[in-house]
């Protein structure tokens, strides 16, 4: 197997760095930019995986179809801009998302689950635009039950500030907490920010990652375009500052609780337990997805 190694990546206060994400066509027009892992990023707090998938107009009959697959170790978290994704998973759950909601899961010791666009979405086409991550679990945790949790746009908390709007999906920041628990100190949040408009980010986390969706910004003294990503770990972050309309989405929180191993869809401090996820798929020991249970995704080869 070749794994990811995230190393304990903490630099000296003040340290910025820059990600370009690595962009992969999966057909129809869907391009995916990954942002973290990165050689210059491997994690920010807790967000070990960061994928923009899209803007993508999808003609009728056409749709996002990712098959059943499991994950262990991680929490797996989705917020659309367009388009609606229906999640089903081992547990039972069958949930669609549409922009404003979060699904989040929690994969703990192992769990299946299949996104794909719902029917109704693939008989009349349209636009899928969203933002997917997966946040480390402590290691306490890594072995936690496996579970799910919807949460509908009215459930969090929206900051109008001078010139920004803040909407804060998950974690704390700005004097605001999300509902949705997080399992290590934590922020992810999506920003609408005005020309000229600035934005602090929130002082008690130690790492800040912003990821410009659209616009441009300085982040401190740097400028970040559409699709790129500047990573700062210290504490005391530079000031967000539009210098056109921007979106762009935020996350961090407190460093990781040690090293992690990545490899395909699952996350471990311990290379031997990836091995073992790895032998229980091929060997048909995670339970299936109801109502999605004819196909799956294969573990890749070694």
């Amino acid at each position: 197997m070749s794994f990811h190694f995230l190393m304990d990546e903490r630099m000296s206060s003040d340290a910025f760095t820059r990600v370009e994400p690595k962009t992969h066509d999966l057909g129809d027009g869907f391009m995916v930019r990954r942002a973290l892992p990165h050689a210059r990023a491997r994690s920010v707090g807790p967000f070990v995986f960061f994928d923009h998938m899209g803007p993508v107009d999808f003609k009728p009959g056409k749709g996002l179809d990712v098959r059943p697959h499991p994950h262990i170790g991680l929490a797996t978290v989705t917020w659309l801009f367009d388009g609606c994704i229906e999640h089903r998973d081992s547990l039972g759950s069958d949930q669609e998302i549409r922009p404003g909601e979060v699904n989040w899961m929690t994969a703990g010791r192992g769990i299946v689950h299949s996104e794909r666009s719902p029917d109704w979405m693939r008989a009349e086409g349209g636009r899928m635009h969203g933002i997917q991550t997966w946040v480390a679990l402590p290691k306490p945790d890594a072995e936690t039950a496996p579970a799910f949790h919807h949460y509908g746009s009215d459930q969090f908390p929206t900051l109008d500030l001078p010139g920004a709007r803040v909407r804060l999906m998950a974690g704390s920041g700005w004097d605001a907490r999300s509902p949705v628990k997080v399992f290590a100190p934590t922020f992810f949040a999506e920003a609408q920010l005005d020309e000229g408009a600035e934005l602090p980010l929130p002082a008690e986390h130690e790492e800040h990652g912003v990821y410009v969706v659209e616009g441009e910004l300085m982040f401190g003294a740097e400028r970040l375009q559409a699709f790129e990503m500047g990573v700062h770990r210290g504490p005391s972050a530079p000031t967000l500052r539009a210098v056109r309309p921007t979106l762009a989405v935020l996350v961090g929180g407190a460093p990781l609780d040690g090293p992690r191993f990545v490899w395909w869809n699952f996350v471990a401090s311990d290379r031997a337990r990836i091995e073992q996820a790895g032998r229980d798929w091929q060997e048909g020991r995670f339970d299936t997805v109801p109502g999605d249970d004819e196909e799956f995704i294969p573990l890749p080869e070694k």
